[in-house]
This record gives structure tokens, sequence and C-alpha cells, in this order.
């Protein structure tokens, strides 16, 4: 069976529109799309990207700027958001002007409907439209249904079915086989066509060519964080993680792919690509997109080689137990930056049972020494908003970090995105609905809590930062600028001012 799609522009040299929905003033460009926009090219096929990190369109939390206001990043200028609120006539202009034969859209679970409407700007545009990203992995049902015209999903990897679509469409004119492994189908208003149920075989991380960053214009490379602008450059250092948290979906993807699906590029790849990167796009630093960069066995060697050949400050992320003295001070020799640690839940018993994370509170105690110790800034994730989370809980996190002294503390509300384990439970307890949304991870979702209502925990998470910093005989104060009214929004508004001049000034 077939899904046809008449165009008119087959004659001509193939060109993919790449869509990134992001949200207002988001910055650091992701490299899944670099990475797509090199393999099209690689095979002789025109790109071009419309990218909405510059649009305001109004409806869309500026996830940045609201960190801004919790205390989670230092305050900075943002600047009007240079494209202003046009963000779906200029997308629907672009494709009239750069017509397409392809549009290819990444989403994750925050972004899907931004995209849909998107999408629906241009549903009379004569081409086919692919979604994918881990947001249309896990949301696919979800997007069929809320679509108003066919469309085309890549579930997992979309390098290899990416090029099989588009060699499809072309030898056929216009014609694609749905058997292609990864793609699912809408075709009409009701019928729902899977494709063959298969995955294409995992790609080589060391066999893909290096990242297109051009794709992106060249000020997007800068962006601004606790204060300041810079280049920078996300690497992908390995896909996938070995550990099972259950609010990340990374297991999920296992699930789907076996236990291949976490795969770590050489050491001697990634010292040529950066190599590549950092002599064409000239970065400030790189982030090394890794959830477990200390994990890799050749830790040691790999910070040596970096050290020697690329020599330039990097960003990166790891876990407590992962951490030892050995490696920060390999850290610190090779020009680390910023690093960036979950704590996720302050009570060891409570992150073990609910979030499925074993270290223990000594390790994460004793990771924050030494990072103090080599003096390398470090950032912590925390989680509040669990179903079965009491005050009690949340304070057992907050006395956690009382005791150490990151640079940042980011306070995210639980978000169960579809793919999680969480989420899995939550929807078989009857705690959330089925088609409930996440709002970015600020946001959390609508859950049926226990004990806490969500405003409750809003409210905790926005004085988060007070009450880890601040001396207790503050803590009645901290504690009435929990409620959002008049009140408790004058005292948050004079206490966070003083959280500004004490840590950010």
């Amino acid at each position: 069976m077939e899904y046809y799609v008449e165009n008119k522009n087959m004659n001509n040299k193939f060109k993919v529109l790449f869509v990134y929905p992001n949200v207002p003033g988001s910055t650091l460009v992701p490299v899944n799309i670099p990475i797509l926009s090199a393999v099209l090219k690689e095979n002789d096929i025109d790109v071009e990207l419309f990218d909405t990190t510059g649009y305001d369109p109004g409806d869309i939390r500026n996830f940045e700027k609201d960190k801004e206001y919790l205390l989670q990043v230092k305050p900075f200028e943002q600047g009007k958001l240079i494209y202003g609120d046009r963000v779906y006539e200029d997308f629907a202009s672009m494709v009239n002007t750069y017509k397409p034969n392809l549009i290819a859209v990444t989403v994750v679970e925050d972004t899907i409907d931004y995209a849909l409407r998107l999408i629906e700007r241009v549903k009379d545009y004569d081409c086919p439209v692919v979604v994918g990203g881990v947001g249309a992995t896990f949301n696919f049902v979800q997007i069929f249904k809320e679509s108003k015209y066919d469309i085309i999903i890549c579930i997992g990897e979309g390098e290899k079915s990416l090029i099989q679509l588009i060699n499809s469409y072309t030898k056929s004119g216009g014609c694609i086989d749905v058997t292609i492994p990864n793609l699912r189908f809408k075709i009409g208003k009701n019928e729902v066509l899977y494709g063959g149920g298969k995955y294409n075989e995992l790609v080589d991380l060391n066999t893909l060519p290096f990242p297109d960053f051009s794709i992106f214009p060249d000020s997007r490379i800068t962006r601004v964080m606790h204060g300041k602008k810079f280049r920078m450059l996300q690497v992908e250092v390995d896909r996938g993680c070995p550990f099972a948290c259950t609010y990340c979906c990374a297991p999920a993807l296992k699930g789907m792919y076996g236990q291949g699906y976490y795969r770590q590029k050489s050491r001697e790849r990634l010292i040529q690509e950066m190599t590549y990167l950092s002599k064409t796009y000239k970065p400030d630093y790189f982030d090394f997109g890794s959830e477990t960069f200390l994990a890799r066995r050749d830790i040691f060697d790999l910070l040596q080689s970096y050290a020697c050949w690329i020599n330039i400050p990097f960003w990166c992320q790891g876990r407590p137990e992962t951490i030892t003295e050995d490696k920060v001070k390999a850290l610190k020799a090779a020009g680390c930056a910023d690093f960036q640690m979950g704590i996720e839940h302050g009570n060891a018993g409570f992150r073990r049972e609910y979030l499925n994370r074993k270290d223990t509170n000594t390790q994460i105690l004793e990771a924050c020494e030494l990072l103090e110790k080599y003096k390398i800034p470090y950032s912590v994730n925390n989680i509040i908003g669990w179903p079965e989370e009491t005050r009690e809980l949340v304070f057992d996190t907050i006395e956690l970090n009382r005791k150490i002294n990151p640079k940042t503390m980011n306070c995210y509300m639980m978000a169960p995105y579809k793919g999680t384990a969480i989420r899995k439970q939550l929807e078989e307890e009857g705690l959330i609905e089925v088609d409930a949304k996440c709002n970015q991870l600020l946001g959390g979702a609508d859950i049926k809590y226990k004990y806490l209502s969500k405003q409750e925990f809003l409210g905790l998470q926005r004085c988060f930062p007070l009450y880890a910093k601040f001396e207790k005989y503050w803590w009645d104060s901290i504690e009435r600028a929990e409620k959002f009214d008049y009140i408790g929004n004058r005292i948050f508004d004079g206490l966070r001012n003083e959280y500004i001049e004490r840590y950010y000034a």
C-alpha cells in the first residue's frame, strides 16, 4: 500500500524544510536538527530551517524568563524577541517562497500544540509533513487525533527513515511506501494507517556526518546564561542512558530497541568532531549532550585528549554516584566550566521508591564537596510535585540543598511525560487523564495529588531557593510568600530582591 501526495516541484533538487517549534527565547541550539541536516546534505538534498525561537506568539510561556523569576538563573536582559509575534504568517510565507518537497517538524511533548498550529497554516500546501522527535515517538496517537490533515510520524531515530521516505517519494513520483520502518501514517479524517511496525537498525553514531549547525543563523549559536552571552555548541556524546529513572523516557526507548539503544561515540570520533566544530563555528564553550557523562569507561582518556587537542571550556552533567575525586580532577584539568547534577529529591527512601534513583544523600553531599573543592561551578536539579509527596518530604529536599553551595538550584514540578514509567503508573492509578498534557518542567501537569494541591506545590516551587539559602528566621515570611495573593506576591517580590542582591549581584 502507498501514501500518495502530488507535488509539482519534483523535477528540481529535493528540498526539505525543517521546522523547530521552540519556546520563546530558549537559545541552546539542539543537536538533532544539525545532525539530520548533515545527513540530508550528504545525500544531495537541499535543506532550510524555520526556527520559532525568536518569536513571541503570546500564548507560550517563556521558559528562561520564568526561571529567572523563580530565581533559578541569574537575572539577564533577553531583550525584545527579534521577530515579534508574526510567527504563523512568516512560516506560511517561508513555505510559499521556499516551496519544499517535504516539511519535517521536530517536537517534544511541550511543543506539539505549537507545531500543529504551524502546520495548520500551510495545510493547503501540496507536500507531505513528517513529525519526529521524542514528543512524536510517545504522542503519535494524540498527534493523529488532533491533526486535521494527513500526516506522517517518525517514531524513534530518524536518520535512516527520513532518507528512505525521500527516496520512496522521489522514485515513485509522489507515492510513499507505508511499510518504511519507524513511520506511521494518518490518511483522511478518521483513518489511521500504521507502517510496517518495525524499526530500522540503530544508527552507528561514529559514522554520522559532523553536525551542520549552519542551518541555524550564526547569531543563534550565541546564547544567554547566568547573565552572560557566549557562543555554545552542543555535542552528542552518546545516545540514551544506562539508568532507568521513572520520570525519563530513556528506559522506554531502550524498551523499543533493546539493550543496544544506549551508545557512546568513540573518543577518536568525538575529538575529530569537536576539532571540526571548533574550527568551523568558533564556539566559546561546548555543551556535552550526555545524561551520564562521567559513566564513560574511557572518561580519563577522553578528558586528557580533549585537554590536548580541543582545550575549549565545556559544560556537562552527571549523576552523584559516578563522581569521584579522580574524575573531578580530570574535569578541572580539561576545562570543565559548569557541571549540572540531579539531586531530584532529598529523601533517599522516597527517591529510591518513586524515582528509581539509588544514590544516597551521602553520595550527593560528597559529590558537591568535590566540585566545590576543585572550584567547578555547578547547578543542581530538584523535582517536587509527586502525587504521594507531603510538605515534610518537600522540606527534606530543601534541607539537603541547604547543605551545599551550587551556583544555581533548579526546582521543577514533576512532569509525567508520555513514555515515562511515572506517566504509566499515574494513568493506571487514575491520578491523571490519558489525554492530560504537561506544561513544561516548571508547570507540571494536572495530577490528582494526595496531600497537597497543585497551587501549594507551585508556591513551594517559587520559594524553594529562598528556603534553601536564607537563614531560618526568614522562614515565616517565606511561608507567607507561598500564597499567590496580593500580600504573598508583595512579600515574595521583596524577598526575591534580597536574594538577587545577596547571590546574584
